[in-house]
């Protein structure tokens, strides 16, 4: 208990349902990322083999993607969540332009500008990924250019997210405290403060 008149030393930032959600989509995405390299890195497909199970795999984990997001439109916070990464504020464009010079404030509300450029590139790449994938796996409903088109943007694409989800895990490895509010939900107040303070406020 604090005191009264005393802040508490950590503070809500996510819900059940929004924990669930991410590390649902984390799970998901990480399946599609390590059986694509199965599918197209020859030294992984030797070591693996099973290609017609990694197959499976591989087009079930990216058709169920977008099945959590799906479902946490059910939550209220999940919703609210999703409008706030919608937007950019004023505050916005100045963390932009600190982290582009790498000196100055860096005011963020609950997601900063990077998070939420990130989380609009994922969305969008997501959607094509899965366009493209359906039609690469039912060959007879488009024609063949339509199909080596898919192919090919497919495969960059993937290449691409490979990298950008990449970056996305070293940055959360370098933050212990975003961490374990994306898994407890909560994180410490003076975290909140620095990295978020728009919000906290």
């Amino acid at each position: 208990m604090n005191p009264p008149g005393e802040l508490p030393a950590r503070v809500r930032r996510f819900t059940r349902s929004e924990t669930w959600v991410h590390w649902s989509m984390a799970a998901l995405m990480g399946m599609c990322v390590l059986t694509a390299a199965c599918l197209y890195v020859p030294q992984f497909a030797e070591l693996v083999g099973r290609r017609e199970l990694v197959v499976r795999l591989h087009e079930w984990s990216g058709l169920l993607l977008p099945a959590p997001c799906l479902a946490g439109l059910a939550s209220r916070a999940f919703r609210a969540d999703l409008r706030r990464l919608n937007r950019f504020v004023p505050h916005d464009r100045t963390w932009l332009r600190s982290a582009l010079r790498r000196s100055g404030p860096r005011p963020a509300g609950k997601f900063n500008a990077g998070q939420k450029l990130y989380a609009g590139w994922l969305a969008g790449a997501v959607l094509v990924m899965l366009g493209t994938g359906l039609l690469m796996w039912f060959t007879s409903v488009a024609p063949l250019t339509w199909r080596t088109g898919s192919t090919f943007v497919h495969d960059w694409l993937s290449l691409a997210l490979g990298i950008v989800v990449a970056g996305h895990i070293a940055k959360a490895w370098a933050d212990p405290e975003a961490r374990l509010g994306m898994r407890t939900g909560s994180v410490g107040r003076e975290w909140a403060e620095r990295e978020h303070g728009e919000w906290l406020r």
